[in-house]
């Protein structure tokens, strides 16, 4: 498939905007809901309301990738990226990090490989009272470039009340009116899931800047890389909590390791556009290895009351203009706070 290539069947649309849409979720839509755009104004409570909608409530989970577990471990930097960020996390012989996997969408009870999209969101906290969270996932890219568009695609992504999935029409119509989803179609028109989280690779998807001793600005996105070889998902599956008890038996055996890459751009780069990739031949710094070693219980580990906003960052890292950052960081927040104010639910819903 080209970057160019039409996208082919309704089944297919349905699938990539699926996809998509979950990777955000309650997020990119907030710069709607803030008022960036469009009228009438929307509150962020009304697009939470919007989301819920459309995937069900499900009190005291986060509103997006909502089914997951917490992690614990510490990262190990190579000196590499010293030159380029002042960040202590760069220099630190080994630095203390909280994580959680998750899988994508609103429903804490669904199977964890009903769902292409995965994610790892970390915090590192460095002895200079520093702290980085970052978010990442499988997708290189995201499927839009704006807020607006993405708020689009959730619409677009609205299910049918007759057959409970998305309109094949609406999805069709919404990837025509986007062409800028080229790079994000070919990449979930490619995607093979592993079968495990160990396994699978994390990006920043959006652009930050690396500020180094002399204050130049180095544009960069980071990815995580398993050391774990990569093996394909099981084609059948009965477990609905498949990749949560295979990384459970994984850390009983012991650590499991991802090399941090740091892929810097180039002049002419896209770097506040979150859907245009890189080439591949830009260099790439190896920063270090995260190293997990622990499993905690899945909603009362110690990343249960973080926020993984991707707008906490350390000095020497800054976010770049790419509006999407200022959106996810607003959605985290409304997620935040609405689900610390309710009680967890415990049970499946039909």
């Amino acid at each position: 498939m080209t970057m160019n290539s039409p996208l082919h069947g309704p089944a297919k649309a349905v699938r990539l905007a699926a996809i998509g849409a979950v990777i955000l979720a309650a997020g990119a839509g907030f710069a709607y809901a803030a008022g960036w755009l469009g009228e009438p104004r929307l509150t962020p409570q009304r697009i939470i309301d919007t989301f819920e909608a459309q995937a069900g409530h499900y009190p005291g989970y986060r509103k997006n990738h909502a089914k997951g577990l917490c992690v614990s471990g510490y990262f190990q930097a190579s000196g590499q990226a010293a030159n380029l960020s002042t960040a202590r996390v760069f220099s630190q012989a080994r630095v203390p990090v909280i994580g959680r996997f998750a899988i994508g969408g609103a429903n804490p009870f669904a199977p964890d490989t009903g769902i292409p999209v995965r994610s790892l969101a970390i915090e590192l906290s460095t002895d200079d009272g520093q702290v980085w969270r970052t978010g990442m996932n499988n997708p290189p890219v995201l499927a839009i470039s704006t807020p607006q568009g993405f708020y689009e695609q959730v619409l677009a992504n609205t299910p049918d009340p007759a057959t409970g999935k998305p309109n094949p029409a609406s999805m069709q119509a919404f990837f025509a009116a986007h062409p800028e989803s080229a790079a994000f179609r070919q990449w979930a028109a490619g995607y093979k899931p592993s079968n495990s989280f160990a396994s699978t690779q994390y990006h920043s998807i959006n652009a930050f800047h690396l500020i180094d001793a002399d204050g130049a600005r180095h544009p960069v996105r980071w990815q995580l890389e398993p050391q774990t070889a990569f093996a394909a998902l099981p084609t059948q599956i009965d477990d609905k909590q498949f990749l949560q008890h295979d990384l459970q038996q994984r850390l009983a055996q012991g650590p499991l390791r991802w090399t941090l890459r740091l892929v810097l751009a180039e002049p002419g780069d896209a770097v506040d556009d979150p859907a245009r990739p890189w080439p591949a031949e830009r260099r790439s710094v190896d920063a270090g290895t995260l190293v997990l070693e622990q499993v905690d219980a899945p909603e009362q580990g110690a990343c249960r009351d973080l926020n993984f906003d991707p707008l906490i960052l350390p000095r020497g890292v800054e976010a770049s203009a790419d509006p999407i950052l200022a959106a996810r960081s607003a959605a985290y927040s409304e997620s935040f706070n609405r689900r610390s104010r309710e009680s967890l639910s415990t049970g499946a819903r039909p």
